[in-house]
């Protein structure tokens, strides 16, 4: 999982407090029973959650925001990775360490197959649509990150806004996109490109077609197997099929400003699900079920958002500060991620024969 640096601590801190949420918890409870598991929780004093670094999708902002609602409660987190995480669950269950976990959707399938995750369903659970949950809470999703086109305005004359746009030959050798055989990215891209050529979960050929008349036209760049977002600051890439808030943190937080324009393609695009789940048998339960309720709530859900990436739980309104950055985009869809796993080793075959002729 690739980290990124969004906004301090502090603004979120003033965010919440703005929102109405009192520090301290002397104020109203954000949910029935919220003082009592509290109580519970205080008795604990700390909770572990495994892979929210600290600079990736506000992380930071959670933390500071839940310590200055519960004090006592300290939080201790790191930084592995999806898979990694699921792995260290794994060779942990006998002692676990940790209290939550959170990953890409499709590592939570695995941290349940590998009997690691208890069921817990959060505030907001019954909100979610179907496919952003486990039926009994043992993964939910807390955001979502959407397929894009992040465009360096210096380098692009013409704004595409469709998928049927980016194969005009103005963009010949313009666009770089993640390979969907190594990276989760390249796989959700692939399902985006799908929603938006007729396609659907159950059929991505539409995608992997479209994929390949990409290359076939000229107007792939290149395919990378990790993250290009360096290479995107420094203006070696026009075109970028990659996450929204990528562009977003590079209009806004790290200096391109006005160079950079973003496009959600009007066909149709995809939003990878993120999830979190309670550990089985971790050493502080209450701790773990009080941080996992915090981030659902919507104030939680909000901070998310000051840090450019999309609540899950519908309905949430977004802060004013982000509000007119992440505009309503219904034609967004996410994507059903036990559908995807299964999809996983068609996509690479496929992508293989039409874009490498493998």
């Amino acid at each position: 999982m690739n980290r990124r640096h969004f906004l301090s601590c502090a603004t979120a801190v003033a965010a919440l407090a703005a929102s109405g949420t009192a520090f301290a918890f002397d104020g109203a409870e954000l949910y029935p029973g919220e003082q009592v598991l509290y109580d519970a929780a205080k008795k604990e004093g700390l909770v572990v959650s495994f892979d929210t670094g600290p600079t990736w999708a506000n992380w930071a902002a959670e933390f500071k925001a839940f310590q200055a609602r519960y004090p006592g409660v300290e939080m201790v987190y790191n930084d592995l990775g999806s898979a990694a995480t699921v792995v260290a669950l794994d060779k942990s269950r006998n002692r676990p360490q940790a209290d939550t976990a959170y990953y890409f959707a499709s590592s939570a399938l695995d941290a349940v197959k590998a009997g690691v995750v208890s069921d817990f369903k959060p505030v907001n659970f019954e909100r979610l649509p179907e496919t952003l949950r486990h039926p009994a809470g043992q993964w939910f999703t807390v955001h979502t990150l959407n397929v894009a086109f992040l465009v360096n305005k210096k380098l692009v004359k013409t704004m595409p806004e469709s998928w049927a746009d980016l194969l005009k030959p103005e963009y010949k050798n313009a666009i770089v996109y993640q390979d969907p055989r190594s990276t989760g990215q390249g796989q959700v891209i692939a399902f985006a490109a799908a929603f938006g050529n007729g396609g659907s979960m159950d059929d991505v050929a539409p995608g992997i077609d479209y994929l390949g008349k990409l290359t076939k036209a000229g107007n792939v760049l290149r395919t990378v197997g990790t993250t290009p977002y360096a290479q995107f600051l420094k203006g070696e890439i026009p075109i970028w099929i990659g996450y929204e808030n990528d562009g977003l943190k590079a209009k806004f937080v790290d200096g391109m400003g006005d160079d950079v324009a973003l496009a959600i393609p009007r066909e149709g695009s995809a939003a990878a699900p993120y999830a979190v789940s309670l550990v089985k048998n971790g050493p502080n339960p209450n701790a773990g079920k009080l941080w996992l309720n915090f981030i659902m709530t919507d104030a939680g859900q909000k901070i998310f958002a000051e840090g450019y990436v999309r609540p899950s739980v519908p309905g949430v309104a977004l802060p004013a500060a982000v509000a007119d950055k992440m505009p309503a985009a219904p034609q967004i869809h996410p994507i059903d991620i036990a559908k995807a796993t299964a999809k996983k080793a068609e996509i690479d075959a496929g992508w293989a024969k039409a874009v490498l002729g493998q």
